[in-house]
């Protein structure tokens, strides 16, 4: 299952939203992994250091995937949070 989000994050990907991204993404019932048209290898959305690697600024499309039980779900959850500024939500 794919899911595409265009990340809303005013400073873009940075250590605190990939924080927050991660730990969501380890309390997903399916593994999901993320990537971007420029960056196309995916790397795991549970690991901050690989989420930064991608370099993703705000606006950039991110690409997410996860297979079995739980992936639309763990696909929603996550793409709701890549969605928003959470400089400005709180998130």
């Amino acid at each position: 299952m794919i899911r595409t989000v265009l990340l809303g994050g005013r400073a873009g990907l940075h250590l605190r939203a990939a924080s927050r991204i991660a730990d969501a993404a380890a309390r997903q019932p399916a593994p999901v992994t993320v990537r971007t048209a420029q960056r196309p290898a995916a790397v795991p959305a549970d690991s901050v250091l690989s989420l930064l690697s991608l370099g993703a600024l705000c606006g950039t499309e991110l690409i997410l995937e996860a297979y079995g039980p739980g992936a639309a779900a763990a696909l929603e959850s996550l793409a709701r949070l890549l969605a928003i500024d959470p400089d400005v939500a709180g998130a």
